[in-house]
């Protein structure tokens, strides 16, 4: 996991020197829980000018029983965001309940994994167009907003929606 980066020249910053990766030992200590001694991996990258800035660009990982190379390291990470970004897109097309019934709740969150994945279908198949250097995606012409949007508009025109409650008449 990334560490935080504290100090202007000591702290954790003093790890970042030279331009290569590198493994190292540190020790963080804290008043309230004491110290503990972290295996640290150092990555650099370099920007190339990618979005105007040049340099290293360093970032600090605190690992345990981490099998990954040390040059694999941070693509790994970024894999892992992916995921993490997943969910929290899962999460905008996700049922909100206060049934305690944990079949039905993961039936939703099953169900709002679906529509992701049909929404990741559309976009490739269907709103977008093979061009040079890649597939070109359209992705603000069809959000995830979007086809929420469709599918509830459907949804009411097969299920309207009940307005009214009329009681019977007195006997």
């Amino acid at each position: 996991m990334p560490a935080v980066i504290r100090g202007k020249s000591g702290g954790t910053r003093q790890l970042f020197v030279g331009r290569k990766r590198y493994a190292t030992h540190y020790t963080l200590t804290s008043p309230t829980y004491g110290s503990i001694r972290c295996y640290m991996r150092v990555v650099c990258n370099y920007h190339k000018g990618f979005k105007g800035k040049h340099g290293i660009h360093y970032t600090l990982y605190v690992v345990h029983r981490v099998t990954v190379a040390l040059n694999q390291l941070h693509q790994h990470y970024k894999d892992r965001f992916g995921i993490e970004t997943r969910y929290r897109i899962k999460n905008q097309c996700r049922i909100r309940t206060t049934n305690k019934n944990p079949m039905t709740r993961l039936l939703f969150v099953a169900l709002a994994f679906i529509l992701v994945n049909l929404w990741v279908y559309l976009l490739w198949f269907f709103v977008s167009r093979t061009q040079r250097g890649g597939r070109g995606v359209y992705r603000e012409l069809f959000s995830l907003k979007t086809m929420l949007e469709f599918l509830s508009q459907a949804v009411e025109r097969n299920f309207p929606v009940i307005t009214a409650i009329y009681l019977p008449a007195p006997l």
